[in-house]
């Protein structure tokens, strides 16, 4: 959040002057501490920011309020996804997931224990166990269940009505699951062919069932000539101007209730380029975000 206010100052920005903002507490002392789950890196710490993370959403969504989720750990998104659906448990919400990473590894298939690779397990109660790889303690077994449960029990997301955009570094049990699961990734060379507009317009058709939609932005999913500045930049992914005009094509829809961009790290950027093109995707998103909302009220009254 800090490399991102650095970013809105030096482009002479009032973007964090003009909204409300609630921070919500992180545990990243932990990072300092022994971890004690190995496949589930900290997952006693991640479970108590996700509670509060759904609890935010959930309370902002109620308010009337669009949220914009601003995070680090893609991990969070299993948090928004459970605070949207607490919300609306009734409703039906498709997710359209922009990364380079499909991010549906279980503690079961991972393998390397990056909570940040688990979300979209978490909020489609998928563990794979077709693939699995590790055996869990109860403690872990204990806290994923909780986290597959946050908000409220059971899925919250069925496979057809979540879409990958450029997601294309994965491992062999993710491609597996992603097979099994019939999930459609708009890979890069389909979106270049088609563009933002036409990749939206079908990303819809898709999620034509769906009452709500959310929006999870990865900055990773920038090609990694403009993404240095995030944990794992990956070659062959979007440019800026690529990742605006989806994010604006996505946003032009009444159904989208929360966008949310993640991942940024400025201990790993070249003087902050990563941020200032993040920061041009956010401030871009939503000022399409605005525009809809504005048009909404015009034609409610």
């Amino acid at each position: 959040m800090d490399a991102l206010r650095i970013a809105c100052l030096n482009k002479g920005s009032d973007y964090f002057r003009r909204f409300n903002a609630v921070a919500v507490p992180d545990q990243n002392h932990v990072l300092f501490d022994k971890n004690h789950f190995p496949f589930a890196k900290h997952i006693d710490s991640v479970y108590t920011v996700q509670k509060a993370i759904a609890n935010n959403v959930e309370q902002t969504l109620r308010f009337g309020e669009f949220p914009v989720v601003l995070a680090g750990d893609h991990s969070n998104a299993a948090a928004t996804i459970a605070g949207i659906k607490a919300a609306n448990p009734y409703k039906t919400l498709g997710v359209v997931w922009i990364d380079a990473h499909a991010d549906i590894h279980s503690p079961y298939t991972t393998p390397s224990g990056n909570m940040h690779g688990m979300p979209l397990a978490m909020a489609l109660g998928e563990d794979n166990r077709q693939c699995q790889r590790n055996e869990l303690d109860p403690e872990t077994e204990f806290f994923w269940r909780r986290l597959q449960n946050l908000g409220e029990e059971g899925p919250k997301v069925s496979p057809e009505h979540l879409v990958y955009v450029v997601v294309r570094d994965t491992e062999h049990e993710e491609d597996a699951v992603i097979d099994r699961l019939g999930i459609k990734n708009f890979k890069l060379p389909e979106f270049k062919a088609k563009g933002a507009r036409q990749v939206a317009r079908e990303i819809y058709e898709r999620l034509r069932f769906c009452d709500l939609v959310y929006i999870s932005f990865d900055v990773d999913s920038l090609d990694s000539r403009f993404s240095k500045g995030t944990g794992t930049p990956v070659v062959d992914g979007l440019n800026v101007d690529e990742a605006i005009s989806l994010c604006r094509a996505l946003l032009d829809n009444d159904r989208v209730v929360c966008f949310e961009m993640v991942e940024i790290n400025p201990t790993l950027d070249n003087e902050n380029t990563m941020a200032k093109n993040a920061f041009d995707i956010l401030e871009a998103s939503t000022d399409a975000i605005l525009e809809r909302l504005r048009m909404e009220d015009v034609t409610s009254r």
